[in-house]
């Protein structure tokens, strides 16, 4: 057989298997949709029955051990009396909805697309803040996020992070479109959380271990970031007046249509670092960035900095270049809805 006969049947079969894995994961994905409206649909059965009960409480509770005790004799597993009382909160959460008329009968229908699974949406329904819960959603379906990305994210308090550093206004946009991204400020968190390179927050290590790490979890990392970015490269080289300059990690992100570069400082920061980021970023506005795309942002991750350093040293009018913290451990959510709390009392 020539080499033209064996990649054509080569592509030939890839061609078959993606068809078959796109049709598998079609029918995971109708299966997923369907038992989450069925779901639904049980909850809003029993929340009708229970309110014809005259004694709501008692009969509410019989009905779900009844009905409890019937589908399990049927169905099997998946049925009991907890699963159930799930399935009821899901159409009480979800179930602030709209009615439609269809042939003289209405119709409930649930007010967003249940679009995930009902792992994730039993793990939304325990998140209490209604707007934080519509924020991870909307996140989640729209960045198609595993459940194990759901709790992560939860977990390292995005919403938090991303609410503290916006106006009341934007905040509750956050709840109503998740998070936009129109300009270079609007993909910045600050701090950064790293928990998963795996180093303790009071070990010592270097710069470069710290890079290393993010390299290794480079996954992870383009997560932490957020929407848009690609990865480019890391000791990124540039010369000029015979000197040699080198840019820890180098990204570009699609949705701002810019690069972006990091630089990673393991202690305080400085108004030397701040000028050396200035540097980096006009060398790529000058010589790299195309005319079609737009200025470079410049982000230096810190263990520590002061706010009044920062914007001392940079221009008022400063888009281009930011410094964050970065964490290795997670946030306390606690603190931190407290810090928004007390913003939006201001």
């Amino acid at each position: 057989m020539s080499k033209i006969e064996q990649y054509n049947k080569s592509d030939f079969y890839k061609k078959v298997v993606d068809l078959l894995k796109e049709a598998r994961k079609s029918v995971v994905q109708t299966i997923n949709k369907t038992m989450v409206y069925t779901y639904f649909e049980i909850g809003r059965m029993i929340v009708e029955e229970e309110q014809n009960g005259k004694e709501r409480a008692e009969y509410g509770k019989q009905i779900l051990k009844d009905l409890s005790k019937q589908l399990s004799a049927e169905f099997g597993k998946g049925f009991s009396v907890t699963n159930l009382q799930q399935m009821k909160n899901f159409y009480n959460v979800y179930g602030k909805q709209q009615t439609v008329s269809a042939e003289s009968e209405d119709v409930i229908i649930p007010n967003n697309n249940l679009q995930l699974s009902w792992s994730h949406y039993l793990f939304l329904m325990r998140i209490d803040n209604i707007n934080e819960r519509k924020f991870y959603e909307i996140e989640a379906t729209n960045n198609n996020w595993s459940l194990r990305e759901l709790r992560r994210q939860f977990d390292a308090s995005l919403y938090e992070r991303l609410a503290l550093s916006r106006d009341k206004n934007a905040i509750k946009e956050l709840s109503e479109k998740g998070q936009i991204i129109d300009k270079a400020k609007d993909s910045l968190k600050d701090p950064y959380i790293l928990e998963f390179i795996g180093l303790p927050e009071n070990k010592k290590y270097s710069e470069s271990e710290l890079e290393q790490k993010i390299i290794d979890k480079l996954e992870h990392f383009l997560l932490e970031l957020g929407k848009g970015f690609t990865f480019v490269g890391r000791q990124v080289r540039f010369t000029f007046d015979e000197e040699h300059f080198r840019v820890d990690l180098v990204f570009y992100n699609r949705l701002l249509q810019c690069f972006v570069v990091i630089d990673l400082k393991i202690g305080k920061l400085t108004h030397q670092d701040l000028g050396q980021m200035q540097m980096y970023v006009n060398y790529y506005d000058r010589f790299v960035k195309l005319d079609t795309e737009n200025k470079t942002i410049g982000i230096i991750l810190c263990k520590d900095k002061k706010d009044t350093l920062v914007e001392i040293t940079l221009p008022e009018n400063n888009e281009q270049i930011f410094a964050s913290k970065y964490q290795t451990v997670l946030p306390s959510k606690k603190e931190l809805k407290q810090l928004i709390e007390n913003k939006e009392n201001e």
